[in-house]
């Protein structure tokens, strides 16, 4: 067959082509319109409406960059077209081209000055380049021509919130919803106005109307979760960012939110997860690598914790907050200088910045600078009187300075403070100030509820473990030269291994000496578990079973409470290293003797008391005391002359106990003082003080640090006297002159500090060196220093007394222990709760 004739196709009628498209494109029919777009272009490359149109459908389908090139094309054509200068703004800014997008506004508007629009979107485009008074000024030119307008009301609220004057911003969001009370988008930045102003449950009203008109609203939901933060909602938080997850999986922000509350929760794990997906995404996301280094430092895995913030700082030079961290990461390295120097960046940059000031405190502390310490203190309380803690700190910057000038006046205040539940010191500082068992029991709930919240899934579940020996675990930071491990060690050498399996736990340094080889030897088995966090340590003792828990250190330095706030053991102990109550539902027990906690004390603690039957304190008869003695003029003392001496570290010295031994100097002539060198600061303000009272400062001699704990033992045959300190005696300090030979005058104190060393010369048979106030106190002691026979007897009964009496008895201290653990063991064994007990003297 022939073929059919061909016919020329129907010419393109170029208007009514474009009123089509102009249609579809109205209509929402995008793919209909562009090929009706590019029909017209075919037949006219340089079709002004066929170009800018196209281009405008380019921008809607998101390809900003042939929407510019489009737009830029028809505007060779007609320069001077109002409307195409304004989409190419639009399209300008989907590009983050935001310089070229003003200038755009600004032709627009050149060519109609009352293009609202134009006026709007220009607002936002210099409030994207922060330029924040020219983008109000833009949105304020807007609301001149209209003031209905109800999006640039919420721009222009946006924009006052960036220049921190939230309350014209809320005023602005109000008008706005006024007009169109379905704004969703200024209902979530009202909330955001209202979170800056700390009205939160209004800023979470103001989302929750949000999220009711738009539920997919990933920022509301996003914000809201922010807010139940502030709220301390943190599960209602936590899956309020789960919901804008659940719409918009890659959206960094929620993530590193979704992170921080994890944190709150402390389920650190979890939270350095998403922090990894939000840095998967966002790889320069400054904040989220400096929240995930502070995941990595709750973890204990400090150096990667000091990476991430080193990242945040590469990514963000002039980032406060990292920089604090990063201190805080090397300070938990003990590479101190280095944190201080991270610290003074920070406050290069933000001069009062809270958290570097006292993080910076703490670092100076760490470096024995505790005059330094206290002005950074300070000047932290000038601009934030109630900070956590920080009165505390600046008080025992000065306790350790022996800055004692307004000593009273400050210990009045944070008395007043704790009675009234405020966070305002450590406990363990207010050991050294405070003479009330119930003012150290308020303390310790305060500052348990602040670091424990009772938020923590138990570890161990009620399990009863049925083993053949009972398993005590000692956890410390201080299995090391440390005076705790001094008189210990013994002990836990004697610990019967046919009933006890005995661990460590140490989460300090390794200092590789001689008491650390000494100790690990004493344990069935030691683990350094320094660089694993507070979880891992209690799962491992779940995994181990351990019967019973001993915390060995409390609220001391380097202490990890965290780890028994877990339950990670059925009977849980507080034992030697803190003299008072942990104020925490999670410890059972507190081993103690009569001495230290009378009876009527009991509701002052938290713990069931048990009373071991001679002294809580135990002793290792093992240690050595070096045969040479350093000769008085080698110890910078005087060949004559009396010598009184205290050892004590200085912030246990009080201007009332000064008071004292100044008289005592005043009244034995020739007599000298010897004390711990502890710092310049403190040999300083020490000498300023004696010569206020009339001393020469020459009278003061402070010994020098000595490398062998023998050798500083055998010093103390120079001294004639030991002068212990109140309200917070000497503890190893009295039990190492007693072993030394050296007696000890103690007065006792009315709380558990100010009774231990009472507790040992009872142990040692000296209870005629124990006085009951400072009146007889010092007259004791001039009477002891003027009648040298007097004295040589009692020096010759401690003599006898070392090795009859139980203080040093430290096989007798572990049948007493040992009794006291199978007590326990039993108790738990019958399904009984905690109760207090005394231990009788033949371990039973």
């Amino acid at each position: 067959m022939p073929e059919p004739p061909i016919r020329n196709p129907q010419p393109l009628d170029v208007q009514e082509a474009l009123r089509q498209a102009l249609y579809f494109h109205e209509q929402g029919m995008l793919e209909k319109a562009e090929g009706l777009y590019q029909a017209v272009l075919a037949l006219r490359p340089d079709h002004f409406d066929a170009l800018h149109l196209l281009g405008v459908l380019r921008a809607q389908q998101g390809s900003a960059q042939d929407a510019v090139r489009l737009i830029s094309h028809a505007l060779e054509r007609q320069p001077h077209a109002t409307e195409a200068q304004f989409n190419l703004g639009n399209a300008q800014v989907a590009l983050h081209r935001h310089v070229e997008a003003i200038a755009s506004y600004d032709r627009a508007l050149a060519l109609k000055p009352d293009h609202v629009i134009a006026l709007n979107n220009r607002g936002n485009a210099l409030q994207a380049l922060d330029r924040h008074e020219e983008a109000l000024a833009s949105f304020d030119q807007a609301l001149t021509i209209n003031p209905d307008y109800a999006d640039a009301l919420s721009n222009r609220g946006s924009t006052l919130q960036a220049l921190n004057r939230h309350e014209e911003a809320l005023a602005s969001y109000d008008k706005a919803l006024a007009i169109r009370p379905d704004h969703v988008n200024a209902l979530n930045n009202r909330g955001n106005a209202l979170q800056e102003l700390k009205r939160y449950e209004e800023a979470l009203a103001s989302y929750d109307k949000a999220l009711a008109i738009k539920p997919d609203h990933v920022n509301a939901l996003n914000n809201r979760g922010n807010v139940l933060q502030e709220l301390t909602r943190y599960e209602e938080a936590l899956a309020s960012y789960d919901r804008a997850l659940a719409i918009r999986p890659d959206f960094a922000g929620a993530l590193n939110n979704r992170g921080n509350v994890l944190q709150e929760l402390r389920r650190f794990e979890e939270a350095l997860a998403s922090y990894d997906r939000a840095l998967a995404i966002q790889p320069d996301f400054a904040a989220a690598l400096n929240n995930h280094g502070n995941a990595l430092q709750a973890l204990c895995r400090h150096e990667e914790a000091l990476a991430s913030h080193d990242r945040a700082l590469s990514i963000q030079p002039d980032y406060a907050d990292a920089l604090i961290n990063r201190g805080n990461a090397l300070q938990a390295l003990s590479r101190h200088q280095e944190a201080l120097a991270s610290h003074d960046r920070a406050l290069a940059l933000e001069p009062d910045h809270h958290d570097a000031l006292f993080n910076r405190g703490l670092v100076l502390r760490s470096l024995n600078r505790h005059e330094d310490a206290a002005r950074s203190f300070a000047r932290l309380l000038e601009l934030a009187p109630d900070y956590g803690f920080a009165k505390g700190d600046l008080l025992y910057a000065k306790m350790w300075s022996c800055d004692w000038r307004t000593r009273d006046e400050d210990v009045g205040r944070l008395a007043i403070d704790i009675r009234s539940g405020k966070r305002c010191i450590n406990p363990f500082a207010f050991l050294g100030v405070s003479e009330s068992a119930q003012d150290q029991l308020l303390c310790s709930r305060i500052w348990v509820r602040d670091k424990h919240p009772a938020s923590a899934v138990p570890v161990w579940n009620g399990e009863r473990y049925r083993h053949d020996r009972i398993r005590v675990a000692y956890l410390s930071a201080d299995f090391r030269a440390h005076p705790s491990s001094f008189l210990l060690a013994g002990m836990l050498e004697l610990h019967d291994r046919s009933r006890f399996e005995t661990v460590a736990l140490s989460f300090g340094s390794d200092d590789r000496s001689e008491i650390r080889s000494r100790l690990k030897g004493a344990f069935e088995r030691f683990v350094d578990v320094r660089n694993r966090s507070d979880l891992e340590i209690a799962r491992l003792m779940r995994e181990l079973e351990v019967d019973i828990a001993v915390d060995l250190m409390g609220y001391t330095q380097n202490s990890r409470t965290g780890i028994f706030a877990l339950r990670p053991a059925p009977i849980q102990v507080n034992y030697l290293g803190y003299p008072g109550t942990l104020g925490a539902d999670f410890i059972d027990y507190i081993l103690a003797d009569r001495f230290v906690i009378p009876e009527q004390h009991h509701p002052c603690y938290t713990e069931k008391v048990v009373y071991l039957p001679d002294s809580y304190l135990v002793n290792d008869s093992r240690r050595v005391i070096a045969d040479r003695s350093p000769s008085r003029s080698e110890a910078g003392l005087p060949e004559e002359g009396f010598v009184f001496c205290s050892f004590n570290n200085t912030y246990k010295l009080s201007p009332q106990i000064f008071d004292v031994w100044i008289r005592l100097l005043e009244t034995v002539k020739a007599s000298v003082l010897w004390l711990r060198g502890s710092g310049d600061d403190a040999v300083r303000n020490l000498g300023v003080e004696a010569a206020r009272r009339g001393i020469a400062p020459e009278r003061l001699v402070f010994a020098r640090r000595a490398e062998r704990i023998e050798d500083h033992l055998a010093r103390h045959r120079s001294a004639d006297l030991a002068l212990d300190t109140l309200p917070y005696n000497g503890h190893t300090t009295s039990c190492d002159a007693l072993w030394a030979g050296l007696p000890v005058l103690t007065c006792l104190g009315t709380a558990f500090p100010g009774r231990a060393a009472a507790s040992a010369l009872n142990a040692i048979g000296l209870p005629e060196l124990i006085t009951h106030s400072l009146e007889e106190y010092e007259s004791l002691a001039l009477g002891l220093a003027r009648n040298p026979q007097r004295l040589a007897e009692i020096k010759s009964k401690l003599a006898r007394n070392r090795g009859t009496y139980p203080l040093f008895d430290t096989d007798r201290f572990r049948r007493h222990i040992e009794a006291a653990y199978t007590t326990m063991w039993e108790r738990y064994q019958r399904g009984e709760p905690p109760a207090s007990f005394a231990v009788d003297s033949r371990g039973k």
